[in-house]
């Protein structure tokens, strides 16, 4: 028997032994170790695997299958860089393996370079058309790109061969708006009628709801949706007490410090686009990356990944309480550089400067501040009913801390009383640092709000960034098929449509004191 059949059957202690007796028998031979790094990376021992794998690479520096997987591991320990470069040697060796092409482009995906991830995708499709997760990965890579109908295409076919493939409906659904004459809604319909896992459950109803409020039955949207978050806030056990206390222990933290300190590291090139998601980020990033001098490198984990760091806690949440009070101790210089080598990764070639646009960086507004003090803020604004709609009506991340607020109108309209507390509190401890940038603004006067943005980042002006839906680049948010059209006024007051069903959401706002007109 041999350890690539152990494996493929999920035997792992007779795959560990076959992969001992080959390395046993040929020592010099990358093969045993790189089927014994497997083993253990099945077992979940990536710490243990990925030495494994670098053995095997010593043996065999240029095999593709190698590489991929050691980018694959080095991913899961957040070692972008190394990723970055194992992924790309593994590209260039080129491979007929499906598995291998596959491992390659998702390596990509993640570290945000979806334009290079198609063609290992597409690779791994041509050589085994019938597998539904490789074709899955390349239809979102080309959702990610603008290749619309060749996703749609992809969705498709997966849906042929697998009609309840729920990850597959969702796609479809979010790829363009549905019209009255051509959607999907009697099929999700039947898909979500009869799904029985609670995350196949939660994203079909979230692609029912969508395609149901852009063919205008927008009480039917409303009550499928308010089905879907009720019981998935349900499963996670969300309690808004766990990001109240967040809030509370980063002004905390920041209540101490002297604002005045200048300790950390004079680099200019970062633009930090902060905001609760959904309400002009992308947007935001787009304009500024169609500018001449300035890339995007996405969402990036890099700046509360830098914090985590040179915190040192052990906690499994990159921000937790405990985290927040902690990285006051640490040197901002040495998170500046944490932060700069981890971004770097992710900088296109010959950019002199870049945009880091995870909405979630208004928690790091201080650190940003302190460790990077010549790089460029800003934070968009929004009408807060339509931010509080807009984050209820969109299906985040799942697995992710950052969004489990966005399963219920009240917990989301909590949260961003929060958010607008603490953009309050950044503004007296740094006047003028933070860009307070309205999408509303933006909408209706773009040139005007357009040279605020370009100025307040130290830019020249540039005739294309307001073209910005010309710009190719590609969009891994809910928002890509926003930001490839011109600038309309189609998301203002949207929640006026559900104005029923957010009377509470407007009553909480009235009582805190925040003006929803």
């Amino acid at each position: 028997m041999s350890a690539r059949d152990a494996l493929a059957r999920g035997d792992l202690q007779a795959a560990g032994m076959a992969a001992q007796a080959m390395i046993r028998a040929r020592p010099q031979d990358g093969e045993g170790y790189f089927l014994m790094a497997m083993t253990a990376a099945e077992a979940g021992q990536v710490g243990k695997a990925l030495p494994m794998l670098e053995r095997a690479l010593a043996c065999d520096r240029d095999n593709a299958e190698y590489l991929a997987q050691n980018a694959r591991l080095l991913i899961l320990l957040r070692r972008d860089g190394e990723a970055a470069e194992a992924a790309r040697r593994a590209l260039e060796q080129g491979s007929d393996d499906a598995r291998t092409l596959d491992t390659v482009g998702c390596v990509l995906a993640r570290l945000g370079d979806h334009e290079t991830s198609v063609r290992p995708f597409e690779g791994a499709v041509a050589r085994e058309p019938d597998n539904l997760d490789y074709r899955y990965n390349l239809a979102a890579a080309c959702g990610f790109t603008g290749r619309v109908d060749a996703a749609r295409g992809h969705y498709e076919a997966i849906l042929a061969a697998d009609p309840g493939n729920a990850r597959s409906h969702y796609g479809l659904a979010i790829l363009s708006r549905q019209m009255p004459e051509a959607n999907h809604v009697a099929r999700l319909e039947v898909a979500t009628s009869r799904a029985r896992d609670p995350q196949d459950l939660v994203r079909l109803r979230y692609a029912l709801a969508k395609e149901l409020e852009d063919i205008g039955e927008a009480d039917r949207a409303f009550a499928t949706l308010s089905t879907a978050n009720a019981d998935y806030k349900r499963q996670i056990r969300y309690d808004f007490a766990q990001d109240a206390a967040i809030f509370d222990a980063i002004e905390a933290a920041f209540s101490r410090v002297d604002p005045g300190a200048r300790t950390g590291i004079p680099d200019a090139s970062s633009i930090f686009v902060v905001g609760m998601p959904r309400t002009g980020t992308t947007l935001v990033d787009r304009i500024l990356s169609s500018h001449a001098e300035v890339a995007s490198t996405g969402e990036l984990q890099a700046m509360p990944l830098a914090v985590k760091q040179a915190a040192g806690t052990r906690s499994r949440q990159v921000i937790d309480p405990e985290t927040a009070q902690a990285a006051m101790a640490a040197d901002p210089a040495k998170i500046g550089q944490l932060y700069l080598v981890r971004a770097a990764h992710h900088r296109p070639a010959g950019a002199t400067r870049y945009v880091d646009k995870l909405p979630a960086n208004f928690l790091h507004v201080g650190h940003i501040i302190r460790s990077l003090p010549n790089a460029r803020i800003v934070c968009l604004r929004r009408n807060p009913m339509d931010t509080v709609w807009s984050n209820f009506r969109n299906l985040f991340a799942t697995q992710s801390a950052y969004y489990a607020y966005s399963y219920d109108l009240l917990d989301t309209a909590r949260y961003y009383a929060r958010f607008d507390r603490l953009m309050a509190f950044w503004d007296r401890l740094y006047p003028g640092r933070v860009l307070q940038f309205g999408y509303e603004a933006l909408v209706h006067d773009q040139e005007v709000e357009t040279r605020r943005l370009l100025e307040h980042c130290g830019l020249s002006w540039d005739p294309a960034c307001l073209a910005f839906h010309e710009n190719r680049a590609a969009v891994a948010t809910p928002s890509a098929a926003q930001v490839r059209r011109s600038l309309n006024a189609e998301g203002i007051g949207r929640w006026k449509t559900h104005a029923e069903g957010m009377a509470e959401v407007r009553s909480f706002f009235e009582a805190q004191g925040i003006p929803i007109d």
